[in-house]
């Protein structure tokens, strides 16, 4: 009974922390309402390794988990869409990526475009984003067995995520989510995303019964 009572505190505990991280626009039901669907492009990635490295190395490793969380996104969305929870859509990541392209817009420049811009472009009513700050290479795993001593070396944290919601028509804000990344948050890209939208689904704003609830109130 004790152990029952320590997991069960321990799990609200990460998910009270999760909910303090999320941010959600007091606009978003009257910005959002026609909502159908919504592009998740590149994550933007900054790496600090302890590798030594060139400047065109590490712009290709950067490249590399951005596109990595886009993905795993993707899959993340795609599993739970089949459940019919979300009220949007999802544009396939490969047509994303194609008509950006196609506009000559890539990992090195998505950056200077506004959502507004982006939106249009890719003909979708919101943008999927974010932001990565890490130490290590995410997308290749990383270890996941628990060291006592990590925590006074440092070595149990690997950097923190944004994933971010902005409207397509304004361009503002509508929801924002950060955590940090160690250990227990995943052994790779897929399993990150994967573990955090689900500590945050109760908060997604496109969830179908939480819309649903919202607008009966």
């Amino acid at each position: 009974m004790k152990k029952i009572f320590i997991a069960a505190l321990l799990l609200t505990t990460v998910l009270v922390n999760a909910q303090k991280n999320i941010y959600e626009s007091d606009k978003f039901d009257a910005l959002s309402d026609t909502h159908e669907v919504l592009a998740i492009i590149p994550f933007l990635a900054n790496l600090e390794l302890k590798d030594d490295i060139s400047h065109a190395e590490l712009n290709t490793l950067e490249q590399k988990e951005g596109y990595a969380v886009q993905n795993a996104l993707e899959t993340y969305f795609s599993q739970r869409k089949k459940k019919k929870k979300f009220s949007v859509e999802f544009q396939d990541v490969k047509n994303t990526n194609a008509i950006l392209t196609q506009n000559k817009i890539d990992y090195n420049n998505i950056d200077v475009y506004t959502t507004k811009q982006l939106s249009e472009i890719l003909g979708v009513d919101g943008i999927i984003s974010g932001n990565m700050d890490l130490n290590v290479l995410l997308s290749k795993g990383i270890p996941t067995e628990f060291s006592f001593m990590d925590y006074f070396s440092g070595d149990a944290n690997y950097g923190r995520i944004g994933v971010k919601i902005s409207d397509g028509t304004s361009g503002k804000l509508l929801w924002k989510y950060e955590k940090k990344i160690n250990k227990k948050s995943g052994k790779n890209t897929t399993d990150l995303i994967d573990r955090m939208m689900k500590l945050a689904a109760r908060k997604f704003p496109y969830d179908r019964e939480k819309r649903k609830d919202r607008k009966e109130k």
